[in-house]
């Protein structure tokens, strides 16, 4: 069913308010750094003169540097709109937002920023410009993290500890397809964030399809594989935001510089696609998606995104072709527990997920635990790891039927 009028026009309501978030990081940023100034100047002389013997209020001179160039790299993500259908920045603003563009809600998987994930309940007034909340900033600057973890050399671990076994398994199920003849496996990655597993699968010679929500994902995702050519064209800083667990100012103002691959060095016949929008309204309608439409899908820290993951995995089932696999890493973080906006939520333990997996109809084998990170600051005193559940999953019979879903136009860039 195509999107209707009004469900346009609250995408790109929704489109405006992370335009404007963008635009505002260095407003808002400064400000915030600034509050660190005003507090100095708050104590007592002699404690001041103490702060400015450890060069304290150098540091934070160094972090406003830091988040202007943080912020001309932000202004060059979003000086192309047009992949959501508007023609300029200003279009897309003055499109209109309210001061809060819905109730939102996350969970999230690096260890103090919202997933990139969020969630409109209601339609938001026109023509009144966005004022971005801190909900807003944070799934900003956990984009930024997000850029290290899949474009940097600094990321090289986190993506070696999760995509690496994953892409082992892809080759290892079709061992039996020669090199050459690996563009006939279509191989479909939901949750692809800025893509970078989708990437690395196509440059494999697979046809690969990534499928994101986000608008921060999908608008940074844009630049980097669309508009960026060179190594390490860009630099930028990803954890000026926090002083907190810092064992040094050089954790703090460290630069990180991306790509560390030119994105398109792919061969010339590469099937490489993103499709925007949510995965069940996308994948879960019949008439949108043919029954074993895939031969594989890649899962990487995304079935926990679930409201009802029977659901999840009934689409996964029924999409995927007869003796198809799905290869799954991540952990369960269920991003609606305990939600504010009345969404549902189901919440199962590892242990049911897979009943549950092999009850619709997978097979699961080659299970493993994979301790992990999730965008984290190697140089930080503070640092999550995940014994996140790794496993390969080949179809077998047929599942329930689904329920119906509504489907919302999808976008290939």
């Amino acid at each position: 069913m195509a999107p209707t009028k009004e469900d346009m026009m609250e995408e790109h309501r929704v489109f405006s308010a992370v335009i404007s978030t963008f635009n505002n990081y260095a407003h808002y940023s400064l400000a915030a750094n600034n509050r660190r100034r005003k507090d100095v100047y708050l104590l007592a002389k002699g404690d001041q003169d103490l702060l400015d013997k450890l060069g304290y209020k150098h540091k934070l001179d160094e972090a406003d540097k830091a988040i202007l160039v943080n912020a001309q790299f932000l202004s060059e993500i979003v000086s192309d709109t047009k992949i959501f259908g508007l023609e300029s920045q200003e279009e897309a603003e003055d499109f209109g937002m309210g001061a809060e563009h819905g109730q939102t809600h996350s969970h999230s998987h690096s260890q103090d920023l919202p997933h990139s994930h969020s969630h409109s309940d209601g339609p938001s007034k026109r023509h009144s410009k966005h004022r971005p909340s801190e909900f807003d900033m944070d799934k900003l600057r956990s984009t930024l993290k997000q850029l290290v973890r899949d474009w940097s050399e600094e990321g090289q671990p986190e993506r070696e500890a999760a995509y690496k076994p994953m892409k082992d398994a892809l080759v290892q199920h079709f061992s039996h397809v020669p090199v050459d003849a690996r563009h006939t496996i279509k191989v479909l990655v939901p949750g692809a964030g800025l893509g970078r597993l989708a990437y690395d699968i196509a440059k494999m010679g697979y046809s690969c399809r990534g499928n994101e929500f986000s608008h921060y994902m999908l608008l940074t995702s844009y630049f980097v594989l669309n508009k960026t050519t060179e190594i390490k064209k860009h630099t930028f800083y990803p954890y000026v935001h926090s002083f907190s667990n810092a064992p040094n100012r050089q954790s703090i103002l460290q630069a990180v510089s991306i790509p560390d691959v030119a994105p398109s060095d792919l061969p010339s016949d590469a099937d490489f696609s993103l499709v925007a929008g949510d995965f069940e309204e996308i994948f879960g309608d019949p008439e949108a998606t043919e029954d074993g439409d895939w031969d594989a899908i890649m899962t990487c820290f995304f079935i926990d995104t679930a409201k009802n993951i029977v659901n999840y995995l009934r689409i996964l089932h029924r999409i995927l072709a007869p003796g198809g696999v799905w290869i799954n890493i991540g952990p369960l973080l269920w991003h609606w527990e305990n939600n504010n906006t009345n969404d549902l939520s189901v919440e199962l333990d590892l242990e049911e997920v897979k009943t549950l997996a092999r009850t619709i109809g997978f097979e699961i084998s080659n299970e493993a635990t994979i301790p992990t990170t999730y965008t984290n600051n190697a140089q930080s005193m503070l640092g999550y790891v995940y014994n996140a559940s790794f496993w390969t999953a080949t179809k077998i019979g047929d599942p329930a039927p689904p329920r119906a879903l509504t489907h919302i136009a999808q976008r290939d860039y």
